[in-house]
């Protein structure tokens, strides 16, 4: 019994990109993720964003073939892969895709005609104002052909309809600051960086003035001035706040 295995993801620029057929997934072959359409390799969350609470999902019949979109929140590539594997169904016609991670998004037809299935997907992700998501979309073929703008009606439509039913929450990543504090200051410091709830806080000795430490940390954005506030009076001194 022969087992097909889809090869690994070529890079395409934004103006010539074009998802290719390809074939079908395997299980052990979720890592190399197909091909599709890559805008970066690499961007970090935008500073605000529209997202999925949770999972959501949308199911529809459109003459005779069976449309199943599924949508997730994602945090990265590997979140994107992992999702994919747990969801797509190797029984069904096609396990078709797209996401978006801020600048950088990926596409895949799966086998349906080029730009019929991907694109229509991401173009859902995109018109319904959400980021850092993936959307999969799953076709059970009915046995009749829709064509190619009846497949991007569907592909788009099922994912679109999927996504305006989900719940959605607005994020605002913590952002990342740092400080020069004296010696004799850092436990007043520290106290108010714990009443601030503030995430990741590191101290370097070594990069400070002679008599000063580094103190580094991530903090809510609309927390940052009444942090420094905050810490400017206990210490009866200004110290200032620079970003990573």
């Amino acid at each position: 019994m022969k087992m097909a295995v889809r090869l690994p993801a070529r890079l395409f620029s934004p103006a010539t990109a074009k998802a290719e057929s390809t074939a079908k997934l395997c299980i052990s072959a979720v890592s190399a993720v197909g091909e599709g359409i890559v805008r970066a390799m690499s961007s970090p969350p935008p500073a605000s964003y529209t997202t999925l609470k949770e999972r959501a999902t949308c199911e529809r019949e459109i003459k005779r073939s069976k449309f199943i979109a599924m949508a997730a929140p994602i945090s990265d590539e590997r979140s994107a892969h992992s999702f994919l594997s747990e969801v797509q169904d190797l029984r069904a016609s096609h396990n078709c895709w797209a996401y978006k991670l801020g600048d950088q998004y990926r596409s895949n037809d799966d086998g349906e005609p080029s730009g019929t299935a991907g694109r229509p997907i991401y173009s859902a992700i995109v018109s319904s104002g959400v980021d850092m998501v993936m959307v999969v979309v799953i076709r059970y073929f009915g046995g009749i052909k829709l064509g190619t703008g009846g497949l991007a009606r569907a592909y788009g439509g099922v994912a679109l309809e999927c996504l305006k039913g989900a719940t959605t929450c607005f994020v605002k990543p913590k952002v990342p600051l740092g400080m020069e504090v004296p010696f004799e200051l850092v436990g007043p410091v520290y106290h108010q960086l714990q009443s601030f709830h503030v995430e990741d806080i590191k101290q370097d000795y070594d990069t400070g003035k002679d008599g000063f430490t580094m103190l580094t940390f991530r903090v809510d954005h609309e927390k940052i001035e009444d942090l420094e506030n905050a810490i400017n009076s206990t210490c009866s001194r200004k110290i200032s706040f620079y970003k990573q």
